[in-house]
């Protein structure tokens, strides 16, 4: 059983690991949010448009937000209401998850729902896993795409 101040430590590093996920893509510091990865990710933005859950390269992941979130556009997201779950060296956190992407004078906003798993490895928390549920847009569905 953890001592009180290293289970506050692992949770306020948690955190920390999703959190950056989010802040790293909205400045596109592209190597640092692949290193808040494991080498595989799975993931399911299913409710984002299709497509089955599956176990990536944390490389192909971080390399397609790169393509889809170019120079051009801006990205900004909020995460709030972590509820964050322990099991040894496997952790869980749910949130609730906005934000926007803003291409020109267009702007996609969504709401919704993000699980993650982290895992502890040698280097600290790592993410190995995020689901994302969708449950509200608003805004140019072209913007989300282009």
């Amino acid at each position: 059983m953890p001592k009180p101040i290293e289970l506050l430590a692992d949770m306020h590093e948690i955190k920390a690991v999703v959190d950056a996920i989010d802040n790293s893509v909205d400045v596109k510091d592209w190597e640092h949010c692949l290193s808040l990865f494991t080498e595989h990710v799975h993931v399911d933005f299913s409710s984002l448009g299709g497509g089955a859950p599956t176990v990536i390269p944390a490389a192909a992941l971080v390399a397609s937000w790169r393509t889809n979130l170019h120079e051009r556009k801006s990205s900004y997201h909020l995460r709030t209401n972590h509820e964050i779950n322990l099991d040894g060296d496997t952790a869980w956190v749910f949130s609730k998850g906005a934000g926007y992407n803003k291409l020109d004078n267009d702007l996609w906003e969504f709401w919704g729902t993000y699980e993650h798993t982290l895992v502890r490895t040698p280097a600290g928390w790592r993410c190995s896993a995020m689901v994302f549920t969708l449950t509200h847009t608003r805004g140019s569905d072209a913007v989300r795409l282009g």
